[in-house]
C-alpha cells in the first residue's frame, strides 16, 4: 500500500466486480465471500470488512415505480449508492510536534537569526550547503528566507521552471540580509546554491563536485560539469581552505510532493554523499518543500502541517529516502507564485532556518580545538 492513496486489491474466493464513482472503490456488488479495503487518498489507515452475503451493503437495488404498460412485465433496477464520497480524515486531533503561530513568535526568530554569530573567533559567517534533486525548491528556499527579511517576496536566488534540468549551474553564496533598521547589513548566514542532483552523475552535479564545495575547494561562481570535475586546474581553485571557506552544514532539500516517486537511486547517490559528509565531520539535516501541495488541510492554512498525517508520511518517506531520522527533518512552504508575505509562512521558515543554525553550532563545537 502506497503512502498516498495508491489502489489496494484485496484477495477474493471467488470472483467479484467493483462498483465505483469517481476511480474510487464503493463496494462488491457480488461474490460469495469477500474482502474489501477502502484506502485514504492521503495516506490514512485503510479498514477492512468480510461479509458472507452475496449482495454488496455499499449500494441498494430497486424496481421503478415508474413504468409503461409494456414495461409491466419486465421491471427496471436502478443502483444508487447509499453514501456520497466526502472529505477524507486529513488532521490528526493531535499535534505530532509542537508548534506556535503568532507575530511575537516571527519576531522572536527573526531576532534569533540576525544576531546569530559562529561561536569561533577564526569565522565571520556560518556556511550552509543546499543539496537536493532538481526542482526540489533549493533557489525558491533561499528567495524565500530573504523575502521574511526583505518584508516582501523578492526572488533573489534565480528559479527555472523546467523539472528536468537544473536552472542552477554555478555556486551562488547568498548572505540573507537583515531587517528593518539592519536592512543593509549581512546576517552572518549564508546559503550556498548549487547544481541540482541527477538520476545519474552525467545529469547533475557529482559526488565528487559536492565534496569539493564542502571542502571550501570551490571557487564562487564556478560553473559546474559533470565532463570537468573540480581540480587543482580549475579557475580560482582553493588549494588551502580556511575554516571560512569550507561548509558548516548541509542541508538536503525534497520535494514533499514527490518524494513517494523519486528514483531509487536518488537513495543510493543521498545515502553515499551523507556517509562522506559524515567522515568530514559536518552536521546534515533536511527541510520538506511544497507541504502546500502534499495537503488540502495544509495547502489552506499551513498552521496545520503538524497535524497532517499526509504530512507526517512524507517526512518519514523522505527519511527513508536520506537515511535520516525525521528529528532532522522539518517542513517548510516556499514563496512561489505570492506577491504577499504571509506571516505563518514566515514562521516556519524561520523555525527552519533556526533549526539548521543548531546543528551549524554544533560544527564550530566540534571543531573548536
Amino acid at each position: 500500500m502506497s503512502l498516498f492513496g495508491t489502489p489496494v486489491s484485496a484477495d477474493n474466493k471467488s470472483s467479484s466486480s467493483a462498483a465505483t464513482f469517481g476511480g474510487f472503490p464503493l463496494g462488491t456488488s457480488s461474490g460469495t465471500k469477500s474482502s474489501t479495503v477502502a484506502v485514504s487518498m492521503f495516506g490514512s489507515s485503510a479498514t477492512s470488512s468480510e461479509s458472507k452475503s452475496t449482495t454488496a451493503p455499499s449500494a441498494v437495488t430497486f424496481t421503478s415505480a415508474a413504468y409503461t404498460k409494456s414495461d409491466r412485465k419486465k421491471s427496471k433496477e436502478v443502483t444508487v449508492p447509499q453514501f456520497s464520497l466526502g472529505e477524507f480524515p486529513l488532521l490528526l486531533e493531535n499535534e505530532w510536534r509542537k508548534m506556535e503561530w503568532s507575530e511575537e513568535v516571527r519576531e522572536t526568530l527573526m531576532e534569533s537569526v540576525s544576531s546569530f554569530k559562529p561561536s569561533s573567533d577564526a569565522v565571520t559567517e556560518a556556511r550552509v550547503l543546499l543539496i537536493g534533486p532538481v526542482s526540489a525548491g533549493k533557489s525558491s528556499f533561499i528567495s524565500s528566507v530573504q523575502s521574511v527579511f526583505s518584508g516582501r517576496v523578492i526572488n533573489r536566488a534565480m528559479v527555472g521552471s523546467s523539472s528536468s534540468t537544473s536552472f542552477t549551474k554555478k555556486l551562488r553564496s547568498y548572505n540573507i540580509r537583515g531587517a528593518g533598521e539592519k536592512a543593509d547589513e549581512p546576517t552572518a548566514l549564508v546559503l550556498c546554491d548549487v547544481m541540482g542532483v541527477g538520476e545519474g552523475e552525467s545529469t547533475g552535479l557529482t559526488l565528487h563536485d559536492a565534496m569539493s564545495v564542502i571542502k571550501g575547494h570551490a571557487p564562487e561562481g564556478h560553473q559546474f560539469s559533470p565532463e570537468q570535475p573540480i581540480s587543482s586546474e580549475t579557475v580560482g581553485f582553493i588549494k588551502k581552505p580556511s575554516t571560512n571557506n569550507k561548509v558548516h552544514c548541509v542541508v538536503f532539500v525534497i520535494d514533499g510532493s514527490k518524494v513517494g516517486s523519486y528514483a531509487k537511486s536518488f537513495g543510493a547517490t543521498f545515502q553515499q554523499l551523507r556517509e562522506h559528509i559524515s567522515n568530514l565531520g559536518v552536521h546534515q539535516v533536511a527541510v520538506l518543500t511544497h507541504v502546500d501541495q502534499v495537503c488540502k488541510a495544509t495547502e489552506k492554512d499551513i498552521t496545520q502541517v503538524y497535524k497532517s498525517k499526509a504530512i507526517q508520511q512524507a517526512m518519514v518517506k523522505a527519511g527513508e529516502l536520506l537515511g535520516m531520522a525525521t528529528s532532522y527533518i522539518v517542513p517548510v512552504k516556499n514563496y512561489c507564485s505570492e506577491l504577499d508575505l504571509d506571516e505563518n509562512t514566515d514562521v516556519l521558515l524561520l523555525k527552519a532556518v533556526d533549526h539548521i543554525l543548531q546543528y551549524v553550532n554544533l560544527y564550530f563545537q566540534d571543531n573548536s580545538s
